[in-house]
């Protein structure tokens, strides 16, 4: 078998899946968990295997043609090459890892059928996204992602939560697409091709006729699908979604699309010194703000939505100082340790049975309920705080390293002054990342809230996927960073003296005055009212404590993102701010008031002349004649007296008007 036709299985098997899932589900029920489990697992192997015989060696490419246009043709092409077949092993190693653990998660659900179908379609488009090497066929598998996610967040669409929450993402990423979908036609007129390696040809020899216009118009499709600021709003909603949902979205799927397509047409954005520049203060501006505000979140999940916003911010700042390779390197090891915190997550919302989405500040001290998310959970936040030698420390001190060459001036067509707004932005997180990392591990496994009732060990499957995420977390990085060069364009990878002093010692300090601030606000802490936990059967569905708990902390407590605890360490930590860091700066409140009112107002003018003023004229125009006809009919009597007198009547006054105009 080619490696060509190896690889179009990888994308083909999960798609057979989802379709026969949906065919199967109420017919065969039996087969439903196989066929989520099964497709999905033998497309992990073969993207392994697919890797491992493109190795380092030059890319390789097939391409069929789909279709004639007369202009620009569409082809199914296929491009392999070293990153693209690492990041597409990820994408099935954590949409594996995602199907195994909701066999167990949603075991009651009776909407599984359909939610394994969907995720199936998900890794699918995830999965051409990945191999393919033609832009509309990307784009196919752009827009599949898109529908599913809304499908996917909506889950549970009997709570308001999840249906304005998957609406909200539908919207807001269609919103950057529109955009998106100008700058591939735009760039396709330029290039005179859909292939990608046409495109980055004319790049390479200056072709492209508008450079900096193409250029922003695709981030703004990225900036939707990559929840990046100011299209970024979306994501933190989008937990209302099951856990598994969260974990496959922010993991190796639809957000990593964006960072993504960036590296696969980074010639492009540095053609561009202008486009470069936008990029950089949006990956700047994404880090620092979702930094302080997953400083102030309550809810667990909230707290993990907005680290992944800060960490796509890392990866998009890598790509605007023109470092591809360190942008992917965190992109694979942000995934491994990213997944496992969301699917941690899911195993303490089950044992903690609070009545949020999982509110840290009413939850009992969990250690000793769920060793298994404590040990794994402090593992992933450790390597998402990037302390060493865990894979986080690497990736990100890559991703710094990158922006300290690019400062010095020493960095192709990237002016320097990107390159230190990247570099600082990117120490600014890291002691942010540290402290918000810090803090949820201490309100969720060390909080002092009352205890939730014990709901036993939880199931075998979800526990084991938390270890077998933990094996990437702790070991990809220091394993890999010396070898990913051969894999990526030699570029080198991993920490210099300057970054690893400065990024671990931020990071040091972040841990340290988080810890602190818990440890002083101890005395003030307050007891959490009776009602703030809800008793929950220990047999129930995980998602369904989820959900019901969603609905519950929405009618009872309101706004998830602030709750009044005087003994919360982002409370202290952040002052003044806090209040506006948790509701994530007010965005979508200056959205509503720039963009959904005016909408609103429009569309209620619309209606208004619609039914008011269009409707009238259309039932005038068929009322007149009714009324005509009603009068002539009334008119014709049947007497012949009645017709005589109306001539006469009609003759004379003819002859008055003769008489009178002569």
């Amino acid at each position: 078998m080619t490696l060509i036709t190896l690889a179009a299985l990888v994308p083909l098997l999960p798609f057979l899946g989802a379709a026969a899932g949906l065919l199967l589900g109420r017919r065969a029920p039996g087969f439903v968990r196989p066929l989520a489990v099964l497709p999905t697992a033998a497309a992990f192997v073969l993207a392994a295997v697919t890797a491992a015989r493109q190795g380092t060696g030059a890319p390789t490419d097939g391409a069929h043609r789909l279709t004639v246009t007369g202009s620009v043709p569409i082809d199914l092409a296929l491009h392999l090459d070293g990153f693209s077949v690492l990041i597409a092993v990820l994408v099935g190693l954590v949409a594996t890892c995602v199907q195994l653990y909701s066999v167990s998660y949603l075991r009651d659900d009776p909407r599984y059928p359909s939610y394994a179908a969907l995720v199936s379609l998900f890794t699918s488009a995830m999965l051409l996204v990945v191999y393919t090497g033609d832009l509309m066929v990307l784009l196919v598998g752009w827009e599949v992602m898109g529908i599913c996610s809304y499908f996917l967040v909506g889950h549970h669409w009997e709570t308001e939560a999840a249906r304005a929450a998957s609406i909200k993402a539908f919207l807001v990423t269609k919103l950057g697409d529109v955009p998106f979908l100008i700058g591939v036609f735009a760039l396709a007129s330029d290039a005179h091709t859909f292939r990608i390696n046409g495109i980055l040809d004319a790049a390479a020899h200056g072709r492209l006729h508008h450079p900096t216009v193409i250029a922003l118009l695709l981030l703004a499709g990225v900036a939707g699908k990559s929840a990046q600021f100011p299209l970024h709003t979306w994501l933190p909603d989008a937990m209302a979604g099951p856990t598994p949902v969260s974990a496959l979205i922010h993991a190796a799927t639809m957000v990593a699309a964006g960072i993504y397509l960036v590296a696969r047409l980074l010639p492009v954005f540095t053609a561009s010194a202008a486009a470069l520049a936008v990029l950089g203060a949006m990956a700047a501006v994404t880090m620092v703000g979702s930094g302080l505000a997953a400083l102030a979140q309550d809810d667990i999940k909230r707290v993990l939505a907005y680290s992944t916003i800060g960490q796509l911010g890392y990866m998009a700042g890598a790509l605007a100082v023109g470092n591809r390779d360190a942008a992917v390197f965190h992109l694979l090891s942000h995934g491994a340790f990213k997944g496992l915190l969301f699917l941690g997550a899911g195993v303490v919302i089950h044992a903690a049975g609070t009545n949020s989405l999982t509110a840290m500040s009413r939850m009992g001290s969990l250690g000793k309920r769920v060793p298994d998310a404590m040990w794994t959970m402090g593992l992933a936040l450790a390597a998402l705080a990037a302390l060493p030698p865990l894979s986080g420390f690497f990736s990100k001190e890559s991703v710094l390293r990158a922006a300290e060459h690019a400062s010095s001036g020493d960095t192709a067509h990237v002016p320097s002054a990107v390159g230190w707004t990247v570099f600082v932005a990117g120490l600014v997180a890291a002691l942010l990342t540290a402290g918000y990392a810090t803090r949820l591990f201490l309100l969720a496994f060390r909080g002092s809230g009352p205890d939730a009732p014990d709901h036993g060990r939880q199931p075998v499957v979800m526990t084991t996927v938390l270890w077998v995420l933990a094996i990437p977390t702790l070991a990809f990085g220091g394993l890999t960073y010396r070898e990913l060069p051969d894999w990526f364009g030699g570029a080198p990878l991993g920490p210099t003296l300057l970054t690893s002093v400065l990024g671990t010692g931020l990071a040091l300090v972040g841990v340290l005055v988080t810890y602190g601030a818990w440890s002083a606000s101890a005395a003030t802490r307050k007891a959490v009212p009776v009602g703030a936990v809800v008793t929950a059967d220990p047999d129930a569905e995980p998602a369904l404590v989820e959900a019901e708990a969603t609905a519950t902390h929405q009618e009872v407590y309101g706004d998830i993102a602030a709750a009044d605890d005087p003994g919360d360490p982002g409370r202290l930590l952040l002052g003044r701010l806090h209040p506006l860091a948790a509701h994530g700066f007010r965005l979508d409140a200056v959205y509503s008031v720039l963009f959904v009112r005016p909408v609103l107002a429009a569309a209620s003018l619309v209606r208004f002349l619609d039914r008011e003023v269009i409707e009238s004229y259309v039932r005038a125009a068929g009322g007149t004649p009714k009324l005509l006809g009603t009068a002539v009919r009334r008119a014709q009597n049947g007497n012949v007296q009645t017709y005589l007198s109306a001539l006469l009547a009609g003759a004379v006054v003819l002859a008055v008007l003769v008489a009178v105009g002569g």
